[in-house]
């Protein structure tokens, strides 16, 4: 086995069939079905099912697929770190936030590591689940997470500070008026939520029950970003992260009473090479303690939102 072939095998799964896989990678059709039957001969399985809308991984080949991704990811990384000079940096980075978290300084720190590395290609993908993050964090396919809470021990997981979660309000609503909005007050009101199982739904389950508030839920949705807007917009009030309020909704935003926050921790992978260690670094210098001041408006700013 080779890690060509596992590569193949990644890219026709991506792809549903031969063909595409082979013109996305830019080689032979015929050279890649023989590698595949070559793969599958070797290892005495049938990676792949033909079905009327493509070629599907079997029960089988799912389970060979996630330990070949990870042995790519792993070579990957190896030869951009070999390959690492002084000032240039050639290969991949993934990074993986949980939802909601660094909405504003991940754009920052990536744009400065870009610059510095011209030639490092960047993934970035948000995840709902932080149990899921743990798991991908398990098998070593994420280069840096963004999380509340890991298991890794103390040279893998770096704590950046805190991110404080604030309330989102629809124009005109009587709570604009505070600097801070009390929990107890959001009593009776109608709620945007996020997908049963998320971390974030997590935390506004926990805050609805330690405050004894009795939850009306007007909609649920999978974005920080489209409950900030559809609260803003009158459809209920919604709890994110500071830094996921969208910029020109900051007037519509308050802290809330007691202080509802969650810890942000950076967990590299293990043998980390000098792209992480790098990012950490940038990742280190921005803050992630307070919401903005500027978030408490003047009352003429209250009576309006921006279109969605």
């Amino acid at each position: 086995m080779s890690l060509r072939q596992f590569e193949y095998a990644l890219a026709v799964a991506e792809a549903g069939s031969v063909t595409a896989a082979a013109q996305m990678l830019h080689v032979a059709q015929p050279s890649m079905s023989q590698q595949i039957r070559n793969l599958e001969r070797e290892l005495g399985v049938t990676l792949f099912a033909r079905t009327p809308t493509g070629l599907v991984p079997t029960v089988v080949g799912r389970a060979f697929l996630r330990e070949a991704a990870v042995a790519v990811s792993a070579s990957r990384r190896a030869r951009a770190t070999a390959r690492a000079g002084a000032d240039e940096l050639v290969g991949e980075l993934v990074v993986a936030a949980q939802m909601g978290f660094g909405t504003r300084q991940l754009p920052v720190v990536l744009a400065s590591l870009r610059r510095r590395f011209p030639r490092l290609e960047v993934t970035v993908f948000e995840e709902p689940s932080s149990a899921e993050l743990e798991r991908l964090c398990r098998q070593g396919v994420l280069d840096l997470t963004l999380m509340a809470a890991c298991e890794r021990g103390p040279a893998d997981a770096h704590d950046l500070g805190h991110e404080e979660f604030v309330v989102m309000l629809g124009a005109g609503h009587r709570l604009l008026a505070a600097d801070r909005v009390a929990l107890h007050e959001l009593e009776g009101e109608s709620w945007v939520r996020f997908e049963p199982g998320s971390a974030l739904d997590g935390v506004l389950t926990g805050v609805l029950r330690d405050n004894e508030l009795t939850p009306t839920t007007a909609a649920r949705v999978s974005q920080t970003v489209t409950a900030a807007r559809w609260a803003a917009n009158g459809l209920g009030v919604t709890l994110v992260p500071a830094s996921a309020v969208p910029h020109g909704y900051e007037h519509l935003a308050r802290p809330v009473d007691p202080v509802v926050s969650q810890p942000v921790v950076a967990v590299l992978r293990r043998n980390a090479g000098p792209a992480e260690t790098a990012l950490l670094e940038l990742l280190r210098n921005e803050s992630w303690h307070q919401p903005s001041p500027s978030w408490v408006a003047a009352p003429s700013m209250t009576n309006s939102t921006p279109a969605v």
